[in-house]
């Protein structure tokens, strides 16, 4: 009798001794995956203020590069010294203009000729396309024909301005067409320094082709800055996305020589 007490004792003790064991051990796996989630949620947040360092970094080395306009001397941003003139271009592009000073390149005022103003599928505008010819792209035009209206309505469809020189392109105003509800909800830019070289998308700061936010009403303009400038003599408006059709007034602008 006494010896299958002992046992049974024995046998408990083992019993308990076992499951503390265990209770144990799920406590040191519970610790054990509480600290690997913690790992896991530290190094997650490391990764975004890394991506997010790495984003202002970029923001900050543009900042330092960025020229800034010298209103009491006067000095252009589209004269300085990283620049030539014509086709003799740029040795040293480290410092970009970026100046809060714009004025139009003239499509409105008239000092951009037709002929430097054209469009894609250009020699298939005739009839009644022929009054809306990519020349009447100019910011508020009015009366019949008072804008450039694309024959086609897809994304292979494209305006192109020849500024006949190497200009800084600092901006872009868009209108819709001036007698009806037709407009550009959205466009993307190219541009190129020589008729020789390969269209260059305007990026925007992830590296991916910028999409420029255009107009909702037929009569409003809407501007956007281009920041960092382009430095360009052709520049290319593809329109993206339009309501009811491709229609577009235009003006571009650049840096002024001098503060107003």
């Amino acid at each position: 009798m006494l010896a299958r007490l002992g046992s049974a004792r024995l046998g408990s003790a083992a019993h308990s001794a076992l499951g503390s064991r265990l209770v144990r051990s799920g406590l040191k796996k519970d610790l054990n995956m509480q600290r690997s989630l913690l790992v896991l949620v530290l190094v997650l947040v490391l990764a975004i203020i890394s991506v997010g360092a790495q984003e202002a970094a970029v923001s900050e080395a543009w900042n330092r590069k960025s020229c800034k306009c010298d209103c009491e001397g006067g000095e252009s941003p589209t004269e300085l010294p990283f620049m030539g003139s014509g086709s003799s271009m740029v040795k040293d592009m480290d410092c970009m203009p970026e100046c809060p000073y714009h004025k139009p390149l003239g499509f409105e005022a008239g000092s951009v000729s037709s002929d430097q103003i054209t469009c894609s599928n250009q020699d298939q505008y005739t009839g009644w396309f022929s009054s809306w010819l990519p020349s009447k792209a100019r910011l508020n035009n009015q009366g019949f024909g008072c804008a450039w209206l694309s024959k086609f309505l897809d994304n292979s469809q494209w305006l192109q301005i020849d500024l006949k020189e190497v200009t800084v392109v600092s901006g872009i105003l868009t209108q819709g067409r001036c007698d009806a509800d037709e407009w550009i909800t959205k466009y993307s830019v190219q541009y190129r320094l020589d008729e020789n070289l390969n269209w260059i998308y305007y990026k925007d700061q992830t590296g991916n082709n910028r999409v420029f936010y255009g107009n909702s009403d037929r009569s409003a303009s809407v501007q956007n800055l281009l920041r960092p400038p382009i430095v360009a003599r052709y520049v290319r408006i593809l329109p993206l996305g339009w309501h009811t059709r491709i229609a577009l007034r235009l003006e571009l602008l650049t840096c002024m020589k001098k503060c107003m």
